[in-house]
Formats: structure tokens, C-alpha cells, sequence
């Protein structure tokens, strides 16, 4: 059977540049392909696609209702490496270091349109 490499999500964002920025300057992402509506961004094994998009009818922020997962070994060295980078975002775009009842302890971050980034690792 073919091996299956990696789920790389697409990210809705209503501007390429600030979520590039985002991504790159407070999670420590780097950008490897943009063009045009759309750019490729990695950190280790971990890969995301931006899309920028029109804003929704409705008006909502174009991430509200999306998230994604991504598990990490040593999830306090994770975020005492980024706490620099995301201490000036706004009050509840970070939610520092806890410990889930489904034996995970976790940190969670809101990308500039709302969608919510887990980073977590086992107890």
C-alpha cells in the first residue's frame, strides 16, 4: 500500500502577506513557495498552505471556524522559544501552556483571521 506522508491544511486568509508575516515571524515558520493568492510555509516536518480569499458574506473572519493540530515533543520548550514572539498579540490570541483531561498539555494561538492553531504533546 502507498505510505501517506503528510495532512497539509489549507489556511484561509483575507491577506497573503500578514498571515505569511504571522506565521513566519511568531511561529517560526519559513515561506518556501507564494504566488499570486497562495503561499507554502514549513517548519520541520509540519507544512501549511495559505490561501487568500474574499471575505465572507456574513462578514465574519474567514479562520472562525477552523482549526488545526499540531503535535510536538516538547511542547514548554515549544512555547518558552515563541513566548517573545507572541507576547504583544492582543489579549486571548494566546493560550499559554495547560494540561487537557484527555492527557495532553497544550498551548493554543489565533492566526490573524481566527483560526485557531493547538500545539500539544502526551503527558
Amino acid at each position: 500500500m502507498p505510505k501517506i506522508l503528510q495532512l497539509t491544511p489549507f489556511v484561509l486568509c483575507s491577506s497573503l502577506k500578514d498571515q505569511i508575516d504571522f506565521y513566519c515571524d511568531r511561529l517560526g515558520f519559513t515561506c518556501g513557495f507564494t504566488q499570486d493568492n497562495y503561499a507554502f510555509l514549513k517548519r520541520g516536518p509540519v507544512a501549511i498552505r495559505l490561501l487568500e480569499c474574499p471575505p465572507r458574506d456574513d462578514g465574519k473572519p474567514l479562520g472562525e471556524e477552523h482549526s488545526f493540530y499540531i503535535d510536538v515533543e516538547d511542547i514548554d520548550g515549544l512555547y518558552d522559544s515563541l513566548r517573545d514572539r507572541l507576547a504583544d498579540l492582543p489579549e486571548g490570541r494566546v493560550r499559554p501552556p495547560f494540561n487537557q483531561p484527555y492527557n495532553q498539555r497544550e498551548f493554543h494561538v489565533l492566526d490573524e483571521d481566527g483560526t485557531l492553531v493547538f500545539f500539544g504533546a502526551g503527558l
